[in-house]
């Protein structure tokens, strides 16, 4: 019973912690019965924030943003094989009930019953299904609709490395090293056939498939000492119609309806027609060459985090881009229990969606976010915000100035 409650907890963040990245293995006891953890995610936020263009925006009140809320499932199967499945049940995209993703976690393969396997399966664990790809490590601190509890600060990256897809993990962990290779289609919705123009065309998945890697290293040298250094790739071949690893955020951002247009009518002030608004990225692509490099450290109450990214790939129009992106930022958490904390993050992506064209203008966005929050319980936090950020080069949309800027205040609860 220890185990799975351990095993559960870790693998699914169920609770607030200071740096959750891949779950730990966890060994044991031998298997009993199915058991199943019932777990839920709420948030809900209160906004203040201002726009300005040289374009006409929609005028922006203050209040409630839509309550955002997942369930989830967190079952074990047999010994060291364990089962998630994460439904989203109110998000900007859709305010219906909807699945996210599930898939089979294997610390242990006990139905194989080999001796060999066993020791094999020591050192590694094996994940598969349609899940959240382990690639990087900012989505670990992101807000996923309800699940905001890891992420101290409201916002997530304004080029947000995140889909869920098809995919198959193996990653070797030993003593501080870990490494990790996997292939998916890196895509969020499954085509078999397309239909435009008056023809179809067929759409096969084994010619699609990519892979990405994680390389790294995270070693917890005290109780109040950690350090973690990861590389990652992600590599997705030209035949690949449509993958979506800086377009498959199906919640949305966390700042609702900020620098839409009011050209563009009554969709403007729908939550749900520009859900990934405030980001900036390549979008859905084919051809894709991605790497992220991540440092954490935790010395005592002090915290780092830090992010280099750089994307190079190809559109289905054949045109090039290249963006990159710097984020950083540095927290303290204080209290008997540390249940506080202040921090910044500052964060910069440069980008060009016609990098082909010698005369096409690289854009720039960047953003500041000052933030603090407070731990009640390990699954409760309320954290406040103050957010700032500033479009450059985006002449074409909203003219020479535009940004905005304001308060957010988040709860959440997480269990």
């Amino acid at each position: 019973m220890k185990r799975t409650l351990i095993t559960l907890l870790a693998l699914f963040g169920l609770s607030y912690s200071y740096a959750q990245f891949e779950s730990p293995q966890v060994k044991g006891e031998d298997f009993e019965k199915i058991k199943v953890k019932v777990g839920g995610d709420f948030a809900l936020q209160y906004q203040s924030i201002k726009h300005h263009a040289d374009s006409l925006l929609i005028p922006l009140g203050t209040g409630f943003n839509l309550p955002t809320a997942n369930f989830n499932l967190d079952v074990e199967l047999a010994q060291g094989v364990v089962l998630n499945l994460q439904t989203y049940l109110s998000s900007r995209h859709h305010n219906e009930a909807w699945v996210k993703g599930g898939y089979l976690m294997f610390d242990e393969l006990p139905f194989l019953h080999s001796e060999i396997v066993d020791q094999v399966m020591d050192k590694l664990t094996i994940w598969v299904g349609d899940m959240e790809i382990n690639y990087g490590d900012a989505h670990f601190r992101r807000s996923d609709n309800g699940k905001v509890i890891n992420n101290p600060f409201v916002g997530n990256y304004i080029m947000d490395a995140f889909t869920t897809a098809p995919a198959l993990e193996v990653m070797y962990r030993n003593n501080g090293i870990l490494l990790m290779a996997a292939t998916s289609t890196g895509q969020l919705r499954q085509d078999l056939t397309l239909y435009s123009g008056g023809n179809f065309t067929a759409y096969d998945a084994h010619k699609e498939l990519g892979f990405y890697w994680k390389a790294g290293y995270d070693k917890n040298f005290s109780e109040k000492i950690r350090a973690r250094l990861t590389l990652s790739g992600y590599h997705m071949p030209e035949s690949n119609h449509r993958n979506t690893l800086y377009g498959g955020d199906r919640a949305g951002s966390r700042y609702y309806l900020v620098m839409n247009l009011a050209k563009n009518g009554a969709t403007a002030a729908d939550i749900k027609s520009n859900h990934l608004n405030t980001y900036f990225s390549p979008g859905a692509a084919t051809k894709t060459n991605s790497y992220m490099l991540n440092l954490f450290s935790r010395v005592y109450g002090f915290e780092f985090f830090g992010t280099y990214e750089n994307a190079k790939g190809l559109y289905p129009s054949a045109k090039e881009f290249k963006f990159n992106q710097i984020a950083a930022e540095l927290l303290y958490r204080f209290g008997k229990d540390e249940n506080f904390f202040v921090g910044a993050r500052y964060n910069v992506v440069k980008g060009n969606k016609d990098a082909a064209n010698s005369a096409s203008v690289d854009q720039t966005v960047d953003r500041i976010q000052l933030g603090a929050g407070w731990a009640i319980l390990k699954s409760t936090l309320v954290k406040l915000e103050y957010v700032k950020q500033n479009y450059k080069e985006f002449t074409g949309v909203y003219g020479a100035d535009a940004g905005f800027n304001g308060i957010m205040f988040e709860a959440t609860v997480s269990f």
